[in-house]
């Protein structure tokens, strides 16, 4: 068990649990230990280095061995990369037109590589690569830039934990992953449980893991349900649905003591019919299934709801009456009704000043909400109004649901006034304030710069597996060099019980210019541009035994042609949703040139994603050349039936993805973080004065996805 809490531990937080020990480990063995994850990226802190050293060599080694499978796992090193031309790029560079076809062509027809691994012409070429990499590891080595791997304990690890539950925003796959596994692992979940679930998703999926493995009580869990959603949420959760509610779910047949446990459930809540009919058939399928009129005695409200829903009877709803108003042209009374829910009142707040006759009423019925409306909601409001009067061509938006989707539209919001815009956001900031100032003091505060490139995380329900988890629309700087190198790997065969049978996975990028004019793309169809000295390593069809692929870009050739975005892009040419696959994923490194080390070097890997949704086409990160940034995107886009199954049939699609990632206005964890230090702290210039820092490698960093979601969107 502590086995896997550690590599959960690690994915998480960087850290790992380690007890000390009382033998001596003979410091070759750590020496030698350190050296090995050194190439993969890694190295141990100082801290945990002195735990290391009071263990045995056969303690030690069972660490070790377990540590570097999950490294390697965690930045696709696990496996051996063959691309279809093993000396990429210069072979792809080199060879004539006519020789790149018929190789291909030999490929399509066979299946086979033209370059088989046991030829002497390829033993040569990776020979040659292997002195090559040799050459190049030697300078890069000393100036590398490793991830340090903290020592960490018991009480840690369970508060990040905690922090997931605690979450204020959706969470990701891969944190419900973890959440099952040790409220499964755990005999007593009691302190992993929090007086409240703020984030009603989270309410349904944590009570259906307590109820799949026997650890829910009504006494403990009834507290959560408010609602008749939140009982709807738990049966979606229960039936290994969508708990945003954004997706139908073909609900399971229940066992009598759930049905009974969940109608008690919906019994406690108070009102319930005008909820139930936001979801009506929702309901009414799940009413088949709960036979509410078998506990009629029992449950005779929830049976009563139940017969109305079915009845079609009408009934005056809250949301009836507001579109009632609006559609009667009385903003007015729209207004006073939406002020009963504060929440829908921020997020209708823009149309109702634009509505309204009297826009500074509006104001003022604001200024009496802002304190009952969440934190999460006062952010985006305030990022919002903060952004109006910027003339953004685009507004983008990130649909409810499991697929990772973003969309964009042209900006055609009437103009607010300035003065307006101001009220609204400093109305927001005070409110938060007032509401960061109860927490905890932080003391001395730094806050790093750079943290405005980073939105503040709201929604990751639909985040990928990743090397590192951020928030769409975020960028990173990237390191040093002058050539970007992507690279996918997928395999096919047994997946969900069922054979794939021939899977190909292609690896495709778009070069657009700062109007997002299409410039050139490097794909199956197109392997190499001379003038934008880019290389794609082959297009490998199928993978039984596993296959990459590669794209190479040189940065400066691109910028000077006039080039500034790069779309990185995943599609299913044979239509497999990537969730039906073994494995596949993608990722990208940066290289000093083309040539500085191996094919695939794990030290150099700065993001690697696993794609498991349920679609054929993703889209990993977009570049920006021109300011040397990576812009975290995690997107997903079904293929349209009218184009063909490549990039060039979907230009429009990748398209209006990179306007809608590069017109974001999000709040930042900066602005996030500023409010807090104001709020309970001391701003101070450098971390060295600090207690509390907020920064790229330090302290509360964007990677923090839990602590931040739990303890600073309060």
């Amino acid at each position: 068990m502590s086995s896997i809490y550690n590599e959960i531990y690690l994915r998480r937080s960087r850290k790992v649990m380690m007890e000390w020990g009382v033998d001596y480990l003979p410091r070759t063995y750590l020496a030698s230990a350190m050296k090995n994850i050194e190439r993969l990226g890694f190295t141990f802190s100082k801290s945990l280095m002195a735990v290391l050293g009071t263990q045995s060599v056969e303690a030690f080694t069972a660490f070790y061995m377990e540590l570097e499978g999950q490294l390697k796992e965690m930045v696709g090193a696990k496996h051996t990369y063959k691309p279809m031309y093993p000396d990429f790029p210069k072979q792809v560079m080199d060879m004539s037109d006519a020789e790149l076809y018929l190789e291909a062509m030999l490929h399509y027809y066979t299946l086979e590589l033209p370059f088989e691994e046991d030829s002497p012409k390829t033993k040569a070429l990776q020979t040659e690569a292997s002195q090559k990499a040799e050459l190049s590891q030697k300078p890069r080595a000393k100036t590398a830039k490793l991830n340090v791997i903290e020592l960490g304990d018991k009480t840690d690890f369970f508060n990040s934990i905690k922090d997931v539950i605690g979450s204020k925003s959706s969470i990701s796959p891969t944190d419900k992953e973890h959440l099952a596994f040790v409220i499964e692992m755990e005999d007593d979940v009691s302190e992993l449980l929090p007086q409240e679930i703020p984030l009603k998703e989270n309410v349904g999926f944590v009570v259906g893991l307590l109820m799949k493995f026997g650890k829910a009580t009504g006494e403990e869990i009834g507290k959560y349900f408010k609602t008749a959603t939140d009982v709807l949420r738990l049966a979606t959760a229960l039936s290994d649905g969508d708990v945003s509610l954004a997706a139908n779910t073909v609900y399971r047949k229940f066992k009598r003591s759930e049905r009974k446990f969940m109608l008690s459930l919906l019994e406690q809540c108070g009102t319930i019919v005008e909820d139930m009919l936001r979801y009506r058939n929702r309901w009414i399928r799940l009413g088949e299934i709960l036979h509410p009129s078998e506990y009629r005695s029992r449950y005779p409200k929830s049976a009563d709801a139940f017969d109305i829903l079915r009845s079609g009877q009408t009934v005056d709803t809250f949301g009836g009456r507001v579109e009632q108003a609006l559609r009667w042209h009385n903003p007015r009374l729209a207004a006073e009704l939406l002020a009963e829910r504060p929440g829908e009142f921020a997020r209708r707040l823009d149309h109702l000043l634009r509505v309204h006759e009297e826009p500074y009423e509006v104001i003022i019925l604001f200024s009496d909400l802002a304190g009952k409306v969440s934190t999460p909601v006062l952010l985006q409001v305030m990022a919002h109004f903060g952004g109006r009067l910027s003339k953004n061509a685009w507004r983008t938006f990130f649909p409810k649901g499991n697929v990772a989707k973003a969309v964009a539209i042209k900006n055609e919001l009437p103009c607010l006034a300035a003065d307006i815009c101001e009220s609204v956001v400093s109305l927001c900031r005070e409110a938060l304030l007032d509401r960061f100032a109860k927490l905890p003091s932080l003391g001395k505060v730094y806050i790093d710069e750079r943290l405005r490139e980073h939105n503040v995380p709201f929604a990751m329900r639909s985040a990928s597996k990743s090397l590192r988890t951020l928030s769409r629309g975020s960028r990173l700087a990237m390191p040093e060099g002058n050539t970007i190198r992507f690279f996918l790997w997928w395999k096919e065969g047994l997946a969900n019980g069922v054979y794939t049978d021939r899977v190909d996975i292609d690896l495709s990028a778009v070069m657009y210019n700062s109007k997002w004019e299409y410039m050139e793309h490097i794909s199956y169809t197109n392997l190499r541009s001379a003038k934008y000295k880019a290389a794609h390593s082959g297009d490998i069809v199928t993978a039984p035994k596993g296959a990459c692929e590669f794209i190479d870009i040189d940065i400066p050739s691109v910028l000077q042609y006039g080039g500034r975005y790069v779309v990185a892009s995943l599609n299913s040419f044979t239509s497999h949703p990537f969730c039906d696959l073994p494995e596949c994923y993608a990722g990208w490194m940066m290289r000093r040139r083309p040539d500085s080390g191996e094919i695939f070097e794990p030290a150099t890997v700065a993001d690697k994603i696993d794609l498991a949704a349920d679609t054929q086409i993703s889209i990993p990160v977009i570049l920006d050349l021109q300011k040397r940034q990576v812009i975290w995107c995690d997107l997903a886009l079904k293929r349209h039936p009218g184009f063909y199954n490549n990039v060039e049939g979907n230009q429009s699609g990748l398209t209006a993805i990179g306007r809608a990632m590069t017109s974001i206005v999000k709040p930042s964890l900066y602005d996030l973080f500023l409010l807090h230090a104001e709020a309970r702290g001391e701003l101070v210039s450098t971390a060295a004065e600090a207690e509390a820092t907020f920064g790229l490698d330090e302290g509360i960093t964007p990677f923090h996805t839990a602590t931040i979601m739990a303890e600073y969107i309060a």
